[in-house]
């Protein structure tokens, strides 16, 4: 699938930096839907999205197309390969050229979109044409498409998380299944580990958060872990999960080699969105990435046996093993839009009707973000690609909650996670207090 490359490099990127400068001054107050202009006449509506490879352009046009057919009256100016800065300045200052619906790759900015104003509240157009998100989307999508009770997006296609992992050097090894738990993960992350004098032959696992998508998000989404407690406040130091995944990830550092001699060793090795990604080099034998990475391991003709599985869980969290980290696209409704009910013609239209998501998820090869298009005969995948769907299906599943500020908080996170795996600190409990309080005092100046 080396065609979605574009689309996940860009979406990566998006959700580290978290486009902290969005939406300081954008049309606050305007969340409620106001709209008033009439869907049955004859109307355009302007549809800015961030895609741009040839394969997702095409995708794009197919399912305006889709629409257009179904809504003659109703038609589509596409622009794509806009970034959320350009979409943001457009919320801002509005206008006939501005976008009336907008697709962004940034979950963690829902936050920022819904407390400023700028996308209208979907839930008066939810509950208008009858549909009830909550059995509609996966729960996870459900729950980044809104904050603090303003839905002001709705999912557009999603990624989930699992484990890749080589099934020949699994054979060699002498390992009959992936692992389900922590401790069998930690047990054939060391089996599978061959040493080359002072590196690495074969790493059974990398697990520095510099690693490849190995953030602190995708590992503790199998904690099930809470961010925020009901006052808003950092639950960093005392949700037990997190010390619990803090622990695990120190532990695999320090069992595969430590610090130092990993670093040392990942440097020497390909990038994340190359031909040369250690996975599918067959360098590293286990691999923490989302559904994409099938198709471009696959294209790249490996000498070895791809598997796919859920990520572990904790050993006494067994009974949820198959539940993994979501995300995905989001789209909503620009405040400043003159045509709102036209414009929830469309998105009503991308992210509920099942056939166009699926058609959607075919062509870009994403998980579809409804829980009758998972469920849909008309989706077309390699039958490892039913792990995803799987998890994205999973009632246990969980993502990262939306932030007044955007992904500051797990940036924060991030970092300490960084200076935890290297050394630089070492009490664990202090420096989770220390970071609870710098994203409540982030939190706090961003209101």
């Amino acid at each position: 699938m080396p065609e979605a490359i574009p689309s996940v490099v860009r979406k990566t990127a998006f959700a580290l930096t978290a486009s902290l400068a969005l939406l300081t001054t954008a049309c606050t107050g305007q969340a409620a839907s106001t709209a008033s202009d009439d869907a049955s006449k004859d109307t355009t509506i302007n549809f800015w999205h961030a895609w741009s490879a040839p394969n997702e352009v095409k995708a794009v046009k197919s399912l305006v197309a889709g629409f257009e057919k179904a809504h003659p009256n109703i038609h589509v100016n596409v622009v794509g390969n806009m970034t959320d800065d350009k979409i943001n300045q457009a919320l801002r200052t509005g206008g006939d050229k501005a976008p009336d619906v907008i697709s962004s790759f940034t979950t963690n900015n829902v936050g920022k979109f819904c407390s400023s104003g700028a996308l209208v509240d979907l839930n008066p157009f939810f509950k208008k044409s009858d549909i009830d998100p909550a059995k509609t989307f996966p729960k996870p999508m459900n729950e980044y498409t809104q904050f603090d009770g303003d839905r002001c997006t709705a999912p557009l296609l999603g990624d989930a998380y699992g484990l890749y992992y080589n099934k020949t050097a699994f054979q060699k090894a002498g390992i009959k299944n992936p692992p389900k738990t922590w401790s069998e993960f930690e047990t054939d992350a060391k089996k599978l580990t061959i040493t080359q004098g002072d590196s690495y032959k074969q790493l059974g696992f990398m697990p520095d958060y510099h690693g490849w998508e190995t953030t602190t998000e995708h590992y503790f989404a199998q904690f099930s872990p809470t961010y925020f407690d009901k006052s808003g406040k950092s639950n960093l130091a005392e949700d037990p999960a997190f010390q619990a995944g803090f622990t695990l990830q120190k532990k695999l550092v320090d069992e595969l080699g430590g610090f130092q001699k990993l670093e040392k060793f990942r440097s020497t090795l390909g990038d994340e969105w190359g031909p040369k990604h250690p996975f599918q080099t067959g360098q590293v034998a286990m691999q923490l990435d989302g559904e994409w990475r099938l198709g471009m391991a696959l294209a790249t003709k490996p000498k070895f046996q791809i598997g796919v599985a859920p990520l572990p869980v904790p050993d006494d969290q067994v009974s949820q093993y198959g539940k993994g980290y979501i995300t995905g696209t989001i789209a909503g409704i620009a405040a400043t839009s003159k045509k709102q009910n036209a414009a929830w013609e469309f998105v009503k239209y991308i992210t509920t009707n099942t056939d166009a998501v699926v058609g959607f998820s075919n062509n870009l090869h994403n998980v579809p973000s409804t829980l009758a298009a998972l469920k849909s005969p008309k989706l077309k995948y390699d039958p490892r690609f039913k792990t995803f769907l799987d998890i994205a299906s999973n009632p246990y599943s969980n993502t990262s909650p939306a932030s007044i500020n955007g992904g500051v908080y797990l940036t924060t996170i991030q970092n300490f996670g960084y200076d935890y795996e290297s050394g630089k600190v070492a009490n664990l409990k202090a420096g989770l207090e220390k970071t609870a309080k710098q994203i409540d005092t982030d939190i706090a100046q961003a209101k």
